[in-house]
């Protein structure tokens, strides 16, 4: 569901799904934690994987804060049975979020990568940078696994897999799964 809102023609989701605005969100996200508290071996630390959650949900409202092309929010849904998170928004993405500040960057694969390993900030001249680098070494240490799309370009990384970048069919925004 959150693939196709975020590849297809604008429209608001599913209001369950829906978060319009990040106190929405976070309200929601508070809620995803409460749920992982009664799940045993989750295979991370439940306050990891709400924080990693928080950091890819926050990065949509930061990063789009006044820029958002058509529908502004996020789609947020997660199935605790099948052990599955999905966050998805319809802004500008990786790569028109950090050319503010690397110009050169080419294509949504480099912004990809770029993203995941290095400490840039796409809010100049703020010194941040460091949430998605996070989330990655998070993941790498742990049961979880990530996939993550961003224009063309889509992330795969799981323990064990280091970052596998390779392209994808286009999408608007930032699409992301959480596997645990």
């Amino acid at each position: 569901m959150g693939w196709k809102w975020a590849s297809q023609a604008p429209s608001e989701p599913i209001k369950e799904f829906y978060c319009p605005t990040s106190d929405v969100f976070t309200a929601r996200l508070t809620k995803l934690e409460n749920d992982l508290l009664k799940i045993d071996d989750i295979g991370i630390h439940y306050s990891l994987l709400t924080s990693m959650v928080g950091e890819i949900g926050d990065n949509s409202y930061a990063h789009n804060l006044g820029n958002w092309p058509d529908i502004l929010g996020i789609f947020f849904a997660y199935d605790l049975n099948k052990r599955v998170i999905v966050l998805a928004d319809r802004g500008r993405g990786i790569l028109k979020t950090l050319k503010s500040v690397r110009p050169e960057l080419a294509s949504h694969k480099e912004a990809l990568k770029v993203a995941f390993t290095e400490i840039v900030s796409g809010r100049f001249p703020e010194q941040r940078g460091n949430g998605l680098k996070s989330v990655a070494v998070n993941i790498l240490s742990s049961d979880v696994s990530l996939t993550f799309r961003t224009g063309d370009a889509e992330l795969d990384l799981k323990r064990g897999g280091g970052l596998n970048i390779t392209e994808c069919e286009t999408s608007h925004g930032c699409f992301a799964i959480l596997k645990f």
